[in-house]
């Protein structure tokens, strides 16, 4: 019987410990295991697999994906990261700019801006066309100068009443329409994700006078046109207490996790801990530092259960990037497929 519970607990869980963590690699590959059928079989994967959402709101989406392999959950995390395409800034023609800010520097600072803008209504630009057109390319103007306020106190020394343009923000960049892009795009659904980005300080006769085109691409070919600010995921945490923990060391047990992980509960007049929401937990393992408590806790994580936490920069919904990462892991397998085909066929 302890055999069977401690080949269910390496297939099935990942241990932490206090030295080191156990049960790190996947295991239930066919023929590792005695008296298991670990063959690829397609019912037991779609009965077993499932897909929970946590919380949703305009900018972060957190979901379970519950009956997948590491390999799996880390393409999906990478394909988020690197391959789910989005438009932004890619060339700046400067025709003035006397700001302390090099046009180098200004130029990048450009392309890190998010736009709103859905990329799946644009086309890649063609390697080495210099124009764009309006199914390649969206174009944005910035013209700010900064003068003095004639109406500012005599002495007032607040940059904020003394000038006026003296910050440059993403509400200044103007969207400007080519071809038909006025007719198919809704006056404001073109422009910066957030119009408050500050872009650079003037002082009264600088000037910055330049205009941007944005471009389709993705991640794997520059961080800015990466649509997410974090793609993560973590195992599911697993608490056991294996006896039980009364008194006042349930107080002190309940200190060694985060919030709301452990609860102390009234039982026949005795304090009792009891583990209510082990998934609040970031196990940083502060239980191992008492001596008494880390006897009676089992620290570990579910192998199969991932908990992923999305947050958008704003140019898409995170549900619409998780959908489309889905499509482009589809589309991977898909080509794979046709590739195996076709040595075979040769």
């Amino acid at each position: 019987m302890a055999a069977a519970q401690a080949v269910e607990e390496m297939r099935n869980r990942v241990i932490l410990g206090e030295y080191g963590v156990r049960n790190v690699h996947t295991t239930d590959f066919p023929g590792n295991y005695s008296g298991y059928d670990d063959a690829w079989d397609q019912d037991r994967f779609e009965k077993n697999f499932r897909v929970d959402v946590v919380h949703m709101d305009e900018d972060s989406l957190e979901f379970d994906m519950v009956g997948i392999d590491a390999a799996i959950a880390n393409a999906f995390r990478r394909i988020l990261l690197a391959e789910v395409p989005t438009m932004a800034v890619e060339k700046v023609l400067v025709y003035n700019n006397t700001s302390i800010v090099q046009d180098e520097i200004l130029a990048h600072r450009l392309g890190l801006i998010p736009i709103h803008a859905d990329p799946r209504l644009f086309e890649y630009r063609n390697q080495g066309d210099e124009e764009g057109t309006e199914i390649d390319t969206l174009q944005f103007r910035l013209q700010v100068r900064c003068t003095r306020n004639p109406q500012a106190a005599k002495d007032s020394s607040d940059p904020n009443e003394l000038y006026v343009n003296h910050k440059v923000y993403t509400r200044h960049m103007t969207w400007v329409p080519l071809g038909n892009q006025a007719d198919v795009f809704p006056e404001g659904t073109i422009r910066p994700v957030h119009d408050d980005i500050l872009i650079a300080q003037l002082r009264p006769g600088q000037e910055i006078d330049l205009l941007m085109h944005c471009v389709k691409g993705i991640g794997k070919d520059h961080a800015k046109f990466s649509p997410v600010a974090t793609a993560s995921y973590r195992l599911l945490p697993d608490i056991t207490l294996l006896e039980p923990v009364e008194g006042e060391a349930a107080d002190e047990l309940s200190r060694c996790f985060s919030p709301g992980v452990i609860e102390v509960q009234e039982v026949q007049g005795k304090k009792v801990a009891r583990v209510v929401n082990p998934r609040l937990d970031t196990f940083s393992r502060e239980v191992f530092r008492n001596e008494k408590l880390k006897k009676v806790v089992r620290l570990a994580r579910v192998r199969d259960h991932y908990i992923f936490s999305v947050e958008s920069t704003g140019v898409l919904p995170p549900d619409v990037l998780v959908s489309e990462a889905i499509k482009i892991l589809m589309a991977k397998c898909r080509r794979f497929l046709d590739e195996l085909d076709a040595v075979q066929m040769d």
